[in-house]
C-alpha cells in the first residue's frame, strides 16, 4: 500500500510536470482548454484617430519657436508707439480688453489648434508679462472680410466690447481679390474705423498684409496697400506693426522657404508663421506699454518700417 502510495504520488507529480512543460498547457492562459482566445485590439475609429493627431500636433507645435528661432526684423524698433489706455490701465491694476479685429490669419485659419492662434498665443504672452493684470482677448476675426465688411460691423464687433486697444488686421483679401480700386478706397474705410475707435479713446494697432505667395502674386495691389495703411496709420497718428515686411525679411533676408510658414494654400501662416508673428507683436507691444509706465515720451506712431 505504501508502494502504491508513492508510485500514485510519483504519477501525479510526472503528469504535473508534463502538463506545465507542454506548450498547449504550460501557461495561465491555456489552462483551461476552451477558454476564448484573447481579442485584439479593436481598431481606431476615424474620430480616435484625429483626436490623436490633433493632440500630436498641439504638442508639436507648443514649443515650435525653441525648434525654429524666431529672430525679430531688421529695423524693428523697441516700441510700436503710444498705447497710453492700455498702459494707464495695468498701472493702475484695472482689468484690460483687447479686441484682435481682422479675417481668416485673425481667426487663425491653419493652425493645428485654437490655443495655437496670435491672439490666444499675444495673450499668454502678455500674461507671462504683466501676471498681476486681468487681461482679455477676444478674437473678432471673421474669414472672407476686409475693410468694408470690417467697417460695417465695426459697432457690434468691437465697439460694443469697449475695448482698451483694438488690433486691427486687414488688407489682404483686398490685394488677393480686388482691383486697384479697391485698394485705394480702402483709405478711407480705414481712416473712417480707426477715427470712430479714438473717438472712444480707444488704443488702435494696424496690422497690414502677410507677405505669401498668393500676395505676392499680385505685387501692384500688395505694394498700393502697404502704402496706404502707413500712410493711414500716419494720417491717423496710430501705430502700424509692418506684418509684410517682417514675413518679407523671414523668406528673402533669413532664406526661410515659404513652406516652413505657410500652410499648402498660399495663403495661410502654419503654426510656427503665427507663433512668431505674435511674438514679435506681443514683445513691441510689452516694450511700448513699459516706456509708459516709466513715464517715457513715446511718439503715438512710431513707424516701424516704410517697407515700399
Amino acid at each position: 500500500m505504501a508502494a502504491a502510495g508513492r508510485s500514485g504520488v510519483a504519477v501525479t507529480m510526472a503528469t504535473v510536470l508534463w502538463l506545465v512543460l507542454t506548450p498547449q498547457y504550460g501557461s495561465a492562459q491555456s489552462a483551461a482548454p476552451d477558454a476564448a482566445p484573447p481579442r485584439a485590439p479593436a481598431p481606431k475609429g476615424l474620430a480616435t484617430k484625429a483626436i490623436e493627431a490633433a493632440k500630436s500636433a498641439a504638442r508639436d507645435a507648443g514649443d515650435i519657436l525653441s525648434r525654429v528661432p524666431c529672430l525679430p526684423a531688421k529695423g524693428l524698433p523697441a516700441t510700436l508707439g503710444s498705447l497710453p489706455r492700455v498702459a494707464r490701465r495695468i498701472a493702475a491694476g484695472d482689468p484690460v480688453t483687447i479686441v484682435a479685429f481682422g479675417s481668416s490669419t485673425t481667426v487663425g485659419f491653419g493652425t493645428s489648434s485654437l490655443a495655437y492662434t496670435y491672439p490666444s498665443r499675444l495673450a499668454d504672452q502678455l500674461r507671462r508679462a504683466f501676471p498681476t493684470a486681468d487681461i482679455t482677448i477676444i478674437n473678432r476675426g471673421r474669414g472672407g472680410q476686409d475693410a468694408p465688411e470690417m467697417v460695417a460691423q465695426l459697432q457690434a464687433a468691437v465697439l460694443d466690447a469697449d475695448p482698451d486697444l483694438v488690433i486691427w488686421q486687414l488688407g489682404t483679401n483686398t490685394v488677393v481679390k480686388g482691383s486697384a480700386s479697391d485698394v485705394a478706397a480702402t483709405t478711407a474705410l480705414v481712416e473712417d474705423g480707426i477715427a470712430r475707435l479714438q473717438a472712444r479713446g480707444i488704443d488702435v494697432v494696424l496690422i497690414d498684409p502677410q507677405y505669401v505667395p498668393a500676395v505676392t502674386a499680385r505685387p501692384d495691389n500688395a505694394g498700393q496697400m502697404v502704402k496706404l495703411m502707413a500712410e493711414v496709420a500716419r494720417l491717423r497718428n496710430v501705430p502700424l506693426f509692418p506684418r509684410f515686411e517682417v514675413m518679407r525679411q523671414w523668406h528673402e533676408d533669413d532664406k526661410l522657404p515659404f513652406d516652413k510658414f505657410v500652410i499648402g494654400d498660399g495663403l495661410h501662416m502654419n503654426d510656427w508663421g503665427y507663433a512668431c508673428f505674435a511674438q514679435l507683436l506681443g514683445d513691441v507691444i510689452i516694450a511700448s506699454v513699459g516706456k509708459v509706465k516709466a513715464g517715457i515720451d513715446v511718439p503715438s506712431n512710431v513707424m516701424t518700417f516704410r517697407p515700399m
